[in-house]
């Protein structure tokens, strides 16, 4: 057994204006694992926040100003700073977060190419040109569109990525040309702080980065529902998602929310133990804390028996534990009450019929992967987002079944079948309606550039670098007409 040195933070402070100032009430950071308080970041008060979006009001003209090869350098320094910081920031993600460092460590690797597509992007981004004799109207004019920064964004980030899903908000804002107000989950602010470092470090302009911590109930209200801020992009529940359509105004909002992920195996799979293999990290990887965490998989009826056996046994052989345990696939859940609440979802479920196959142990914060045969749409570990390391096999008659019982959900954020059959995929493809959809591997697959998001109630807009940018600048129509 290899175990890293525990993580030891420290004080930190609200980082505004170029400047760490000081804060309200002191909120501390645990690690997930052990309970200790490894670091304390104060609270944003009301002032904190008008402060930092004043702030940012006067970073969004310095962005907006900088060249575009000027702001692509400083990307581009942050994506080397992070990575010469690699072991550092990983460490701290496994400490305050829980997720083993297997994983902390490709979430860093995954940030540092955030950033670098970023730098890249921040020197194509343009418009178009519109051919406006395409109707009588047009004739004889000549038209173009150029996209500006939105000015001041709001980023409001979840727990269970604090480095790549703070990236995937920050990194195309600046490159847009705007200034960032973030603010990140409470539980795990303190990698934030070390990004902000390292932004600082490579030279973003006082205000173009701002960092404020605190509730989303007052503090992430306060941020969204502010005047000047032109954009919010959120991370996070549906309830909280919903919650945010209705007090942020008139300006452009982006919700990327949960999902109740599902996943189709058709019969004519040959490789079974590799696609069980896939689908038990896809379901309790970072303890199932992803919100297209594989959490229904539907086996067509000759394939079930054996894909429940096959599931079951790799689900069997992750390894749960210290999150700094360099062997550990599974560690905590954010904290013990989110792992009696998947308890609970667990124990009702069988309660109303279902059987766990395996897991549905839980020691403090700790929960074992489990897996769930016999569950019914209606239960809470079928129909809602469990966000947690449970999965549930379902039997379906046919593959046509199985779509449909896919379907049958009020989320769309992203859905996974294999399958050897090109007839099954372009069927899949034609009627699955997510986000995306993903044929022979899981559904938490994410490449950073690629557009992401959902639809139904699993949120508006997309994430990936370029189609983030395009949702962080306005688009400015210029008509010309040739002079008399």
């Amino acid at each position: 057994m290899v175990i890293q040195e525990r993580v030891r933070f420290g004080e930190a402070r609200l980082f505004i204006g170029g400047r760490w100032v000081e804060g309200g009430t002191p909120i501390p950071v645990r690690d997930k694992y052990t309970g200790e308080v490894i670091g304390i970041v104060p609270e944003a008060r009301r002032e904190d926040v008008e402060a930092a979006v004043a702030a940012a009001q006067e970073g969004a003209k310095a962005m907006a100003a900088l060249p575009a090869w000027r702001r692509a350098e400083i990307l581009r320094r942050a994506a080397e700073l992070i990575r010469e910081q690699k072991e550092d920031f990983a460490r701290l993600i496994a400490a305050e977060a829980g997720k083993a460092l297997k994983w902390a460590r490709a979430e860093v690797e995954r940030a540092i190419w955030t950033f670098t597509i970023a730098s890249e992007e921040a020197r194509r981004i343009s418009g178009e040109v519109i051919p406006l004799d395409a109707v009588p109207a047009g004739e004889g004019y000549f038209g173009f569109y150029i996209r500006r920064p939105v000015g001041v964004v709001a980023a409001i980030t979840p727990f269970n990525f604090p480095l790549n899903l703070v990236a995937h908000k920050v990194a195309p804002a600046l490159a847009a040309g705007n200034a960032v107000v973030l603010k990140p989950a409470s539980a795990t602010p303190l990698t934030s702080v070390k990004l902000c470092q390292v932004l600082e470090a490579a030279g973003i302009p006082a205000g173009g980065i701002n960092l404020i911590f605190g509730p989303g109930g007052t503090v992430g209200e306060w941020l969204a529902a502010h005047p000047v801020v032109g954009k919010v992009s959120f991370t996070g529940s549906r309830a909280v998602g919903d919650r945010l359509t209705r007090v942020v105004g008139i300006k452009k909002l982006t919700l990327e929310l949960g999902n109740a992920t599902p996943v189709v195996v058709a019969e004519d799979v040959t490789d079974l133990g590799w696609v069980a293999r896939r689908l038990a990290v896809g379901a309790f990887y970072n303890s199932g804390q992803v919100c297209i965490s594989v959490q229904r998989i539907y086996g067509t009826r000759r394939v079930y028996e054996p894909l429940v056996e096959t599931f079951a046994k790799a689900a069997q052989e992750m390894v749960v534990g210290d999150p700094l345990d360099e062997r550990v696939d599974v560690g905590p859940l954010i904290d013990e009450r989110e792992a009696m609440r998947v308890e609970g979802w667990v124990q009702e479920a069988v309660s109303g019929g279902a059987q766990v196959v395996t897991g549905g142990r839980r020691e403090g914060p700790v929960m074992w992967p489990t897996v769930l045969i016999r569950a019914r749409p209606e239960m809470r570990v079928v129909r809602e987002e469990v966000f947690g390391p449970v999965a549930s096999v379902l039997e379906a008659a046919d593959f046509e079944e199985a779509l449909a019982a896919a379907n049958a959900t009020e989320y769309g954020l992203q859905v996974a079948v294999f399958t050897r059959d090109i007839n099954r995929v372009l069927r899949a493809i034609q009627g699955l309606n997510f986000g995306g959809i993903i044929i022979n591997d899981t559904p938490t697959f994410r490449a950073d550039h690629m557009p992401y998001g959902g639809v139904k109630g699993s949120g508006l807009g997309r994430e990936g670098v370029r189609y983030a940018m395009e949702e962080m600048t306005h688009v400015h129509m210029v008509v010309i007409r040739p002079a008399p």
